[in-house]
């Protein structure tokens, strides 16, 4: 590694919030490199905004510092936004479409449908709801929330188990004829549901967890992405905070935190995954890195058309996400980092069990 290199990652790592467009580091990161989701073009490295509606993790958050940081993000690089119409409900998607509206050309935005909630009061009925009706009246308040006129990429957010993905598509499909959607995507939903969905309308993208914490869609997901050419976007790529090295087990999580109901966060369990860390901190200590950085460099290391979208409430975790572009794996540290990681056995699951019930699932069959 070069000592220019050397010297940005250290940068990168401990930065803190100044203006975006004061510095060094803002000038390197703002040539952040694209990479595809089937045909639509995004930043390497994309911004989740799920914690823009509230304290997800127990801290809560101001509006206008949220537009702030969306508007920051934009000016180091980051031209992709994910959010949904249920992180508040609403709220997230409301201050994107404030903080973006000045550069909607610039950005790519992504959100989702399917939680069976109000269209137009934002109640949760509980559950999900795909039936064609409900997303065209979701996509009607996403676009005037968002203030647009199109939404780049529209997910369904978790797979309903009583409507066939194939009205699903279809519904999405009337959205993009009638130029108020351009890209197709799912979440968290079953390869064979993936196959029958992309059959109708093309997948851009399928979005699930995935980090050195969690490696589950290696196993069959990724592999059918690549056969089918669709993209991957990857969330939680910091396993929840916990490959940034600034969890132990005497953490203690603040009252709202929903790792306090996470079984892999509990004490016993973060105490035998620790050595998980142990080895980012190693790797990132080598390459003059944050741990941060380095998780992120793995998993865009996996594939060219794998897209992490790291969350954060704080610009300087966001300087520093991007920096994570400047840490170039060779294939061989890349299996090496593999297999040091290979053989921790992470414990306890990713989600409490009712949220990993909606995960995975396969829609019902068309009659």
């Amino acid at each position: 590694m070069n000592s220019d290199r050397r010297t940005f990652l250290k940068a990168a790592a401990t930065v803190g919030t100044t203006t975006a467009f004061g510095g060094s580091l803002a000038t390197a990161a703002a040539r952040l490199d694209r990479r595809k989701l089937g045909r639509l073009e995004v930043s390497c490295i994309g911004l989740g905004c799920m914690q823009m509606a509230g304290p997800i993790y127990g801290v809560q958050v101001e509006r206008k510092d949220m537009i702030a940081l969306a508007r920051s993000a934009v000016d180091l690089g980051v031209t992709f936004f994910d959010t949904a119409e249920a992180y508040g409900p609403f709220t997230s998607e409301d201050i994107l479409g404030e903080a973006l509206q000045g550069v909607r050309d610039k950005v790519v935005i992504a959100t989702k449908f399917g939680f069976d909630i109000d269209p137009e009061t934002g109640q949760r009925r509980g559950g999900t709801n795909s039936q064609p009706e409900q997303i065209r009246k979701a996509v009607d308040g996403m676009l005037k929330r968002l203030r647009t006129d199109h939404i780049d990429l529209l997910y369904q957010h978790r797979v309903d188990p009583k409507v066939p993905i194939e009205d699903v598509a279809g519904t999405v499909l009337d959205l993009i004829k009638a130029g108020k959607v351009k890209h197709f995507g799912l979440s968290e939903a079953g390869v064979k549901t993936i196959r029958r969905a992309h059959a109708v309308q093309p997948l851009a993208a399928v979005q699930s967890e995935y980090s050195l914490f969690w490696r589950g869609p290696e196993t069959e997901l990724l592999p059918t992405l690549e056969e089918l050419g669709i993209g991957f976007v990857a969330f939680s790529p910091l396993g929840a905070g916990f490959l940034t090295g600034s969890i132990d087990q005497n953490t203690k999580f603040e009252q709202g935190d929903f790792r306090n109901s996470v079984p892999r966060f509990t004490p016993e369990a973060i105490k035998a995954n620790y050595a998980l860390v142990d080895i980012v901190k190693a790797v990132a200590a080598r390459e003059g890195a944050s741990p941060a950085q380095v998780a992120l460099a793995w998993v865009l290391a996996q594939k060219p058309w794998i897209v992490p979208i790291p969350g954060t409430t704080k610009l300087r975790h966001v300087e520093s996400n991007v920096g994570a572009v400047r840490v170039n794996f060779t294939p061989d540290e890349v299996r090496d980092l593999d297999k040091a990681a290979a053989a921790v056995k992470v414990e306890g699951d990713r989600l409490p069990q009712r949220a990993l019930d909606m995960t995975g699932i396969e829609a019902p069959p068309k009659n």
